[in-house]
């Protein structure tokens, strides 16, 4: 490699191609891959993952970062570039290429193994995949180096700068503010009917409607598109080809409705993007946490609004004569801010969802300290969510087993959801500030001026900052849980009729 920036400039660009088209076959593997080609897919995996690995850690790239980095002359984005490439090689030259292939093949058999143990509800057949994950995971926490806590290790690759001595407070302190909220809305005279329950609304219309609210949150269907998969998710190649799934349902319209809504949030993050970052590593969220912020605004504090739905329903309705029959907005409206604890965190409400990241995130702690033998890992669950939700799995389909981001080795990425929701009130907040009559443009379902403020303060800044810090540009202060704990007892309390 030259030691000029167009020279460096090709190589990121080669980095990016490598992960977009990573992307697509991982995109691919949970949408149209036939059963059969597992076992190759993993190969492939392994395989183009492992020549990015060797391109990353290439010791003349390193040469040509230490080079920009001295460069005084570099305009700021550049700079910007440098920084963030030059932190993921650090990370990526402490880890042998044998380990980096080793966790594609486990990642891709985890998964596999995972959706076997689904369908049998048995966690003892994901186990020895589970095992051989975390085996690795261990490996490469310690090949990246840590200060004793090898959680941290991993977390900085989904959240950069945070760290379990932080991040343990403060979920400590959303758990404890919310259990004693789930219990006074349980105990409200107020109560919530499951309008919806004994329903059933057409799967095919349910998905044309996911469509329409994906046109009207702004989502460009001509640079992306929605399929259907088990574990809804936002993946893809390239801001100008974005995929999203979504999952139907027909005895429950929400799931789909609100993992089309999420999801968008996501995309229109992955969209959003400057050109001028396009194929550098300035074209990616500066955390997941920041990246879900995005998907809870627009799925929760706008999806879920009173607002939004005075101009959605009627289309909705129109679209289910039959099934919404006798519903009005208001019975809608509280029906999809309906609080119960329930089994699956995808379909949990805003009051009871950060108790299932707690439960993920302690279980997750134990595993990678190896303090938790995996065959107890089904009952240390149960237990969890007796204790904080009071119900407990019929069956570990229902349990342990719900979320892929195990079998894809994601561990240290639980966290960024509760992340996602303290950030996702912040911004949404320093929005209506920014936007007067923001409540009265959702009301007439005007979208988009949300979505081009997001874009011009949150998207277009890709990874120029970190997340704090760009949180702290937007909002003017830093990670804080008032915002949430404020919008939570607001909203809820007038719902049902309590001081929370």
């Amino acid at each position: 490699m030259d030691r000029t920036f167009p020279s460096l400039l090709a190589r990121m660009q080669e980095l990016k191609d490598l992960q977009g088209v990573i992307g697509l076959a991982t995109w691919d593997q949970e949408t149209y891959l036939p059963p059969k080609a597992e076992e190759a897919r993993a190969h492939q995996l392994s395989t183009l993952q492992g020549i990015h690995h060797e391109r990353l850690v290439d010791p003349r790239l390193g040469e040509v970062l230490a080079w920009a980095s001295a460069r005084p002359d570099l305009e700021p984005d550049q700079r910007a570039m440098v920084r963030v490439l030059t932190v993921e090689r650090d990370r990526a030259v402490r880890v042998p290429q044998a380990l980096v292939k080793a966790l594609a093949e486990a990642q891709s058999r985890g998964l596999a193994a995972w959706r076997q143990a689904r369908k049998e509800k048995r966690f003892a057949l994901f186990q020895p995949a589970l095992a051989r994950i975390l085996e690795l995971r261990r490996e490469q926490a310690d090949a990246y180096g840590h200060d004793g806590e090898r959680y941290d290790a991993l977390l900085e690759a989904y959240e950069p700068g945070m760290r379990v001595s932080r991040l343990t407070p403060v979920l400590t302190a959303l758990r404890d503010a919310l259990i004693p909220m789930v219990a006074a809305i349980a105990a409200a005279p107020r109560k919530v009917p499951d309008v919806l329950a004994g329903r059933r609304f057409d799967g095919e219309a349910q998905w044309r409607f996911t469509l329409r609210l994906l046109e009207a949150v702004g989502f460009d269907l001509e640079a992306g598109r929605q399929d259907r998969s088990i574990h809804p998710f936002t993946g893809g190649t390239h801001p100008k080809d974005v995929r999203l799934t979504t999952r139907v349902d027909e005895s429950n319209p929400l799931n789909a409705l609100f993992s089309t809504i999420h999801e968008a949030g996501h995309g229109l993050y992955e969209q959003g993007f400057s050109e001028a970052h396009y194929r550098t590593p300035l074209a990616a969220a500066p955390s997941m946490g920041l990246h879900e912020s995005q998907s809870r605004l627009w799925e929760n504090v706008v999806g879920r609004s009173r607002a939004f739905w005075e101009h959605f329903f009627p289309a909705l309705q129109a679209e289910f004569p039959q099934a919404l029959a006798g519903v009005d907005v208001s019975a809608f409206h509280t029906a999809v801010n309906r609080v119960s604890p329930s089994l699956i965190r995808t379909e949990a409400d805003e009051v009871t969802y950060n108790l299932h990241i707690v439960l993920r995130y302690e279980l997750e702690l134990l595993l990678i300290h190896d303090e938790l033998p995996l065959a107890d890992v089904p009952a240390a669950w149960n237990e969890r969510m007796r204790r904080y939700l009071g119900i407990t799995p019929p069956d570990d389909t229902l349990g342990v087993l719900q979320d892929i981001h195990w079998a894809w080795g994601e561990f240290g990425y639980f966290p960024t959801y509760s992340l996602g929701n303290l950030y996702s009130a912040s911004l949404y907040r320093a929005a209506e500030r920014a936007l007067p009559q923001l409540t009265e443009r959702l009301r007439r379902g005007e979208l988009l001026p949300l979505r081009d403020w997001l874009r011009t303060h949150v998207h277009l800044q890709g990874f120029r900052l970190p997340a704090e810090d760009l949180i702290r540009q937007v909002t003017g202060r830093g990670l804080t849980d008032t915002d949430f704990l404020e919008y939570l007892r607001g909203k809820y309390g007038a719902l049902y009729g309590v001081t929370l």
